[in-house]
């Protein structure tokens, strides 16, 4: 069984999806293909298993919920300077 699966992410700007698609590129290598076009990442992820397409889509989406708090904080403490 092949399982595939197309996730599409869309930001405010495109420097803030460059940010988040280079912070999630290292971790995504071999694992999830990703294309940045504009202010959206498309993720392209495979797997002949079950299990491993599950948690590599799990850990993309933990990986991008990081990214973007990481960024929120990073713009709040460059708002209160």
């Amino acid at each position: 069984m092949n399982i595939k699966s197309n996730i599409k992410m869309e930001y405010k700007d495109s420097q803030y999806a460059e940010i988040v698609y280079k912070s999630l590129e290292v971790d995504n290598e071999g694992f999830v293909q990703s294309v940045l076009d504009g202010n959206v990442i498309n993720f392209k992820i495979e797997s002949d298993k079950l299990g491993s397409f599950l948690a590599t889509a799990d850990d993309l989406i933990a990986s991008e919920i990081l990214a973007e708090e990481i960024m929120k904080k990073t713009n709040e403490k460059d708002i209160s300077k």
